[in-house]
């Protein structure tokens, strides 16, 4: 017998019939002798619902009050799959966030979990209840609601996991796996059967949207081995099929792993690039700039620091989409005069493309590989960043799927490994 924690996203719960098609999966893995903890997002499209009428109301709604709002949708789910359960003769038993209690800090919207206490979860599954929790979502040390952001059921089920020491973390998506890179963009992309830890980090943070990269930092820290699946298939097909189904994320030393250089090729759009001109070549500049942003609470991501000239520099970043008139704000206000800094110039229409895999430590000439593609097809790289494991780029947002179809064919991943 094995404590399996699944979660399944708002796609795999949009309606009453998928939720009756959870319990009945659930319910084979639950007579197959599993402890089972289930992690719930909120129905397909109604945490949008919910935040558009929170804007109805406050153009910027307040944070505190937004995470009362949004964190609703979930206690709906929880509340539908526990009856579907009992209606299928099984025990159930649904939580919120604050009720199990996870405990997070007090960054409303996008909050992180500090710990959780499991003492109810292991006593009613030694009841063998199945237990239902809202994902998403838990609770300060002053007992205010707070949410994770957009896609924190994943983490909600991956630190469930790991506080539970769970045998398996299964994430149930409406996709089959993790591919090489988007099939919508690229049709010939494959998914694949074995990723590593490090190489999941790397696509979920440069755009891939399968998980959510809180969520496999969660399961790497802490060894929470991780699957991702397909929730869409028949909820009656065969336990051991079903168990070896999606994509195993895992280790590098992991002897099933394919052998490939490259895994995949990830990309986002919601990125804006902000360069200062003529700025002061001295010590702690950087961080009069990126200081400011910091405690705006905006996230940055790519920087690039020109060459000092006559001791004057050029210092350019990027930063999300959303977030690009709130910094452009905050530099106007507070930076640019403050530094002496010649004038700011923004651009929201960028996309950063990257290639991805553990191969690159051990084989050389990647990057020349990528410039070559794209420069073959006239795409113009504007900043490039790279680690051991990724090279990543930042063009033109008109250019973003020619160069992803590009890359792919480039590194041949529509091949499967020899």
């Amino acid at each position: 017998m094995a404590l399996i924690v699944h979660k399944y996203g708002g796609t795999s719960v949009g309606n009453v019939e998928r939720i009756k098609n959870v319990a009945r999966r659930l319910a084979k893995w639950h007579r197959a002798g599993h402890q089972l903890v289930v992690v719930v997002s909120a129905m397909s499209g109604e945490t949008n619902r919910l935040i558009a009428l929170a804007k109805e109301i406050q153009a910027s709604p307040d944070p505190r009050e937004l995470d009362v709002v949004a964190s609703t949708g979930e206690q709906v789910t929880i509340g539908l799959l526990a009856m579907a359960l009992k209606e299928l003769g099984l025990k159930a038993k649904s939580y919120t966030g604050w009720q199990v209690h996870v405990l997070t800090d007090s960054a409303f919207t996008k909050a992180r979990i500090i710990e959780i206490d499991e003492k109810k979860i292991r006593a009613d599954l030694a009841e063998g209840t199945i237990v239902v929790v809202a994902g998403f979502q838990g609770a300060d040390e002053f007992g205010n609601v707070t949410t994770l952001g957009r896609g924190g059921s994943d983490t909600s089920a991956v630190a469930l996991a790991a506080a539970l020491k769970a045998d398996e973390c299964l994430i149930y998506t409406d996709v089959d796996g993790v591919y090489t890179t988007d099939p919508r963009i690229v049709p010939e992309a494959r998914r694949l059967s074995t990723i590593t830890f490090e190489e999941m980090l790397e696509m979920a943070s440069l755009g891939s949207k399968v998980l959510q990269i809180r969520s496999v930092e969660f399961a790497g820290k802490y060894k929470v081995k991780l699957r991702v699946l397909s929730s869409l298939t028949d909820a009656d097909m065969p336990l051991e099929e079903e168990a070896r189904s999606g994509t195993l994320i895992t280790y590098e030393e992991d002897k099933l792993m394919e052998k490939a250089v490259i895994s995949g090729i990830a990309f986002t759009r919601d990125e804006a690039k902000i360069t200062l001109t003529r700025v002061p070549d001295r010590p702690g500049i950087a961080y009069q700039i990126l200081g400011a942003i910091a405690d705006a609470n905006i996230d940055v991501d790519m920087i690039v620091q020109n060459i000092s000239v006559d001791g004057m520099t050029d210092f350019s970043f990027t930063v999300q989409r959303s977030e690009y008139a709130k910094a452009m704000e905050v530099l106007n206000t507070k930076v640019k005069d403050h530094i002496g800094a010649e004038r700011i110039i923004g651009d929201p229409k960028i996309c950063k493309v990257s290639v991805v895999g553990i191969g690159m430590r051990s084989h050389v000439g990647i990057a020349s590989q990528m410039f070559r593609a794209l420069a073959e097809e006239g795409i113009n790289i504007q900043m490039i960043t790279t680690s051991e494991i990724k090279i990543s780029v930042v063009i033109d947002d008109k250019y973003l799927e020619l160069a992803v179809r590009v890359l792919h064919k480039a590194f041949g991943l529509d091949q499967a490994p020899a």
